[in-house]
């Protein structure tokens, strides 16, 4: 029980907790909120008010995870100056600077229009309410990216200089651009779609399952689906291309994902280890199985390498990640979940084309629904993995190469951490469970079949009190 007299360990947990469960809800935020400019856009056009309605029941969920993503993200942003304020001075110039934007630019876009979003269908025109809609999506995913433009500086620093334990910015756009950006901000903002999709699906399998108004959810089900046959296989390359990335630019990383101890030359064709019992002590691995020549194909689309793969034995025991075995399993969780979700979409397009994938079909063949019902938490257990993989990974670095984790933690008496740590705990389960709560109302309640699209003219504003 060492851990809880150590402040490093605890700033790490404190921060890994509250960042794990404010994960939770604007992944489905920000996926939802594209879903609903769908709905919208298709209602707009048909006036049917099958899409209105869809809109009105999925917006509901929307809110419920946008409350508790800003109640639950502001104390991670707050350990910036508490737990790691020597971080902040390192590299505030740049990240302070990111995070700021994130918040005038992505946050307040998107709660400036959120309330014309839920209130206004009566009180403002069609247009101007899709258009609020519109820019709610928008501001959500533009949060995706300065947040990952922010982390992924951090996994690979550029535009600018280090000196006398500070970053300084020489070029904001080289900086922000940096190497794992890009392929960052893609692999991410198709996660949020994707999981998005998959609790949408999930939702509404359950719902026909249970014989519940089977019109609306067999649509939202198939809308869904549709998205996620161009979201998941795009998915799936992304994390390929993130993949290759880590490859290039975090060797140290790449040797702890496939838990490699010892190098490989250009021209050898090492197997993939599909799983292993790594032993850091032993710089070993106890045991494994592995996929022959499986590597090369992996790394390089082909049966040698041709660059030389270092293992985690080439460097210094300080120099290299630690938990290698949560790093391995956690990346094969995320790319089996990946691809087990494809090959679930694959299948059930197949049976769509062959049976309709009627409400009927549901209930006579309710495997296929739990395999829905089930993978909406396996969507966020591949993020969360994900996530898992990009931090633990770059340790022992909170700034890759620059600034090591240890440097990065405000010196604080551990008891007080433990304290905050605590609080943090019991809050965030309190929340859960109301979030389970209402949540669970919703679904229960369903959509109200009854809600007629605006009509007439629009009323206007709510009246102001006069005395």
């Amino acid at each position: 029980m060492d851990w809880l007299a150590d402040t490093l360990v605890l700033s790490r947990l404190q921060f890994a907790l509250t960042a794990i469960f404010h994960m939770l809800w604007p992944v489905l935020s920000t996926g939802l909120a594209i879903f609903l400019v769908i709905l919208e856009a298709l209602w707009l056009r048909t006036q049917n008010p099958l899409y209105y309605r869809q809109a009105r029941f999925w917006a509901r969920l929307y809110v419920l995870n946008f409350g508790i993503g800003v109640a639950s993200g502001l104390p991670m942003e707050f350990q910036f100056g508490t737990n790691w304020a020597p971080l902040s001075e390192f590299v505030g110039d740049f990240f302070g600077a990111v995070l700021g934007f994130e918040g005038a630019m992505a946050f307040m876009l998107e709660a400036g229009f959120l309330g014309i979003m839920l209130f206004g269908w009566n009180r403002v025109p069609p247009v101007i309410h899709f258009l609020s809609t519109v820019m709610v999506a928008f501001g959500a995913n533009l949060s995706v990216f300065w947040i990952l433009s922010a982390n992924s500086w951090l996994q690979t620093p550029a535009g600018g200089s280090f000196s006398q334990g500070h970053f300084h910015v020489e070029n904001y756009f080289t900086a922000i651009n940096n190497p794992f950006m890009l392929r960052s901000v893609l692999h991410m903002s198709l996660a949020t779609v994707e999981t998005s999709m998959l609790v949408v699906a999930a939702i509404s399998a359950w719902s026909l399952l249970a014989g519940k108004a089977e019109a609306f959810f067999s649509f939202s089900f198939r809308l869904a689906l549709v998205v996620l046959l161009v979201v998941a296989p795009l998915q799936v390359l992304a994390g390929h291309e993130s993949g290759l990335q880590v490859a290039e630019h975090q060797p140290t990383k790449l040797a702890a994902m496939e838990a490699l101890w010892e190098n490989h030359a250009a021209g050898e064709a090492p197997p993939w280890t599909v799983i292993a019992a790594p032993d850091e002590n032993g710089g070993r691995n106890r045991w494994a199985v592995g996929l022959p020549g499986g590597l090369s194909w992996i790394l390089e689309g082909r049966p040698r390498l041709s660059q030389d793969v270092r293992g985690l034995n080439s460097w210094p025991a300080d120099q290299r990640p630690r938990m290698v075995g949560l790093i391995f399993y956690a990346f094969r969780l995320m790319a089996g979940i990946g691809i087990a979700v494809t090959a679930l979409m694959g299948l059930t397009v197949l049976l769509w084309w062959r049976t309709g994938l009627t409400p009927a079909f549901f209930r006579r063949q309710a495997w296929l629904s739990w395999c829905w019902i089930l993978a909406a938490p396996a969507g966020y257990l591949a993020i969360e993995s994900g996530w898992i993989v990009r931090c633990v990974g770059r340790q022992p670095w909170t700034v890759y190469g620059q600034l090591r984790t240890s440097e990065a933690a405000s010196q604080l008496p551990a008891q007080e951490v433990l304290l905050s740590l605590s609080g943090f705990t019991v809050l965030y389960a309190t929340l859960l469970l109301f979030a389970l709560v209402f949540g669970a109302r919703i679904i229960r309640q369903g959509p109200d079949l009854t809600l007629e699209p605006p009509t007439g003219p629009v009323r206007g504003p709510l009246p102001l009190p006069t005395d």
